[in-house]
C-alpha cells in the first residue's frame, strides 16, 4: 500500500490526476459494504483505484482506458503492484466496449468522459448486479448552477446534469449524492 500512496500522490501532482482522497473513501467505505471484489472502472487512466481496490479487497477488476499512454502506465502500475493478473486492462472507447461486457460487478466506477455519462448509463445498470454500486465522481464538476457555467461549458454540464437525473430518477437505484471534491454520485441497485 505504500507503492500506491506514493504513485497516488505522485498522481496528484501530475497532469493526469487520480481520484480525490474523499472519492476514494466514499469509494472504499460502499465497496466493504456491499462486499465487492468484481470491479469495472470507465476511465483507468493510470490505473490507481482500480489498483487500490483490487489491493484493499482482492478479486478482479476490468479497467478501461481510452488513451493509450494513460492505459501503459496503468500496466506498468500493476505489474509493479504485482495485481497484474488480477486486472484486465483494456485500451479502448468505453462507449464501445461497454456493450460487449457479459456478465456481472458488484462495483462500478464510473470517471470516464464526463460528457459520455448518461451514454454510458444503461450498460451500467445491466452490467450491475442486484445489491451492487455505481459510484460516479465528478458529477457536479461544472456547479449546480446553471447560470455560472460558462458558455462554453454548457453542454457539458447539462449532459452532467441528465445524468444526475437519470441516475435519481431511476427506480432500480437507491441514490445518494455526495459534495465531495466535484461531487460523487453512488447508486445501489436495487
Amino acid at each position: 500500500m505504500d507503492v500506491l500512496f506514493e504513485l497516488r500522490e505522485a498522481a496528484k501532482r501530475g497532469r493526469d490526476p487520480t481520484c480525490s482522497d474523499g472519492t476514494l473513501a466514499i469509494l472504499m467505505e460502499t465497496a466493504a459494504r456491499i462486499g465487492a471484489t468484481n470491479f469495472l472502472e470507465i476511465g483507468a487512466g493510470e490505473g490507481l483505484t482500480s489498483a487500490a481496490l483490487v489491493l484493499r479487497f482482492g478479486g478482479r477488476a476490468v479497467a478501461i482506458e481510452n488513451d493509450p499512454e494513460r492505459a501503459e502506465r496503468a500496466r506498468e502500475n500493476f505489474l509493479r503492484l504485482g495485481i497484474l493478473e488480477a486486472v484486465t486492462l483494456i485500451c479502448e472507447d468505453a462507449a464501445a466496449v461497454l456493450p460487449r461486457l457479459e456478465g456481472t460487478y458488484d462495483l462500478i466506477f464510473l470517471d470516464g468522459a464526463k460528457v459520455q455519462y448518461r451514454r454510458y448509463f444503461p450498460d451500467c445498470r445491466r452490467l450491475l448486479r442486484r445489491g451492487g454500486a455505481l459510484v460516479a465522481d465528478d458529477v457536479f464538476f461544472l456547479g449546480k448552477d446553471m447560470n455560472a457555467v460558462p458558455k462554453k461549458r454548457k453542454m457539458l454540464a447539462e449532459h452532467l446534469g441528465e445524468f444526475r437525473e437519470l441516475l435519481a430518477g431511476d427506480p432500480s437505484f437507491e441514490t445518494k449524492f455526495y459534495e465531495c471534491g466535484d461531487g460523487v454520485a453512488v447508486g445501489i441497485k436495487r
